[in-house]
């Protein structure tokens, strides 16, 4: 019984590993983001371009090795991106600024 706890502890132990790593790319993917907003915002371009959407689901779908299924791999960008295109939304209404008020670089 202890060496299945054992384990078990190991495997969330490295489960909240992961999920740091995972914090980390999302936190860097939103900076780029917000990047892309800035440029949108200056060009005129809408937020929601659904042929670009669909190009990321194309290359995330297209390099997945699994063992998570391609629909579920959807699923999850869908989810990103729509939380992507918020964030977008509410820095255009700030005019700019973070949503905790502070001035975006270079505004």
């Amino acid at each position: 019984m202890t060496g299945g706890l054992d384990k078990l502890a190991d495997c969330r132990r490295r489960i909240d590993e992961v999920d740091l790593k995972l914090l980390n790319l999302l936190n860097e993917r939103t900076r780029i983001v917000e990047e892309i907003g800035k440029v949108k915002e200056e060009l005129g371009l809408p937020i929601y371009e659904p042929k670009r959407e669909n190009d990321v689901f194309h290359n995330v779908i297209s390099n997945n090795e699994g063992p998570l299924p391609s629909e579920a791999v959807q699923r999850l960008f869908e989810r990103i991106i729509d939380e992507m295109r918020t964030l977008q939304k509410m820095r255009r209404e700030a005019g700019g600024r973070t949503i905790d008020g502070a001035s975006s670089p270079g505004k």
